[in-house]
């Protein structure tokens, strides 16, 4: 996991009850326009929800790929979001310094402070647990892991960080794709569950997709390929 470890070093989507705009009047007054009528904030209370549908499953096995996958895609969400708030920091940090010398001696900072925190425990990251991060980091990042090496270090060392996760099959060039690939939206529901339940801290991801839209047409190509008597 030492290429996963390395990126990690250097550096709501929600559904309302109805559709609601959030503006504020010539006074301060935050009031919301619900339908065309105006409403000052302090008579209406809503609490923004997401309703999700029962998840189904066609055999034991299914469900149970699913619960692996909830186990794996919770453990390693908290790491690809530290990821992308590292590399935030990092760049908001460099973008103030002038001298080549100095950005270079924060960047070995952040990687110290990170590797002391965090390094002993992406070690223990399995194989399929590592692939997910990698996703994720692109998810959160919108970057692929790959491309986050080669910009903080070299193309040369990006290939070779490559090519050594290659031996384990993993790659890090692998985007986070939840429109075309199944696996890649059941991640994304199982992180939507999670933030609305509290479990996980929601971070909005740099890849930009509908999850509603993904719910339709991933239930849709299921109806497609159902087989018919």
């Amino acid at each position: 996991m030492k290429y996963l470890i390395y990126i990690l070093l250097l550096m709501p989507v929600l559904v309302p009850a109805q559709i609601v705009e959030r503006s504020r009047d010539t006074i301060q007054h935050e009031y919301y326009i619900v339908e065309g009528d105006t409403i000052h904030k302090d008579a209406i209370g809503l609490n923004e929800v997401m309703i999700f549908q029962k998840l189904k499953f066609k055999t034991r096995k299914e469900h149970l790929r699913y619960l692996i996958l909830k186990r794996k895609t919770i453990k390693v969400y908290p790491y690809a979001k530290l990821a992308a708030d590292r590399l935030m920091e990092l760049n908001q940090r460099l973008s103030t310094m002038k001298r080549k010398r100095k950005k270079r001696r924060y960047t070995k900072i952040v990687q110290r402070y990170i590797e002391d925190e965090f390094a002993a425990e992406l070690k223990k990251l399995t194989h399929t647990e590592g692939q997910i991060l990698v996703k994720l980091i692109h998810r959160q990042t919108g970057e692929t892991t790959y491309q986050l090496i080669k910009n903080l270090r070299s193309g040369w060392n990006a290939f070779w960080y490559n090519n050594t996760a290659g031996l384990f099959k993993i790659s890090l060039k692998r985007e986070f794709n939840p429109e075309h690939v199944e696996e890649d939206f059941l991640i994304e529901d199982i992180l939507q569950r999670e933030f609305q339940s509290g479990r996980l801290e929601r971070q909005e991801p740099a890849v930009k997709f509908d999850y509603f839209n993904l719910v339709e047409a991933w239930n849709n190509k299921k109806q497609t390929d159902a087989p018919t008597n």
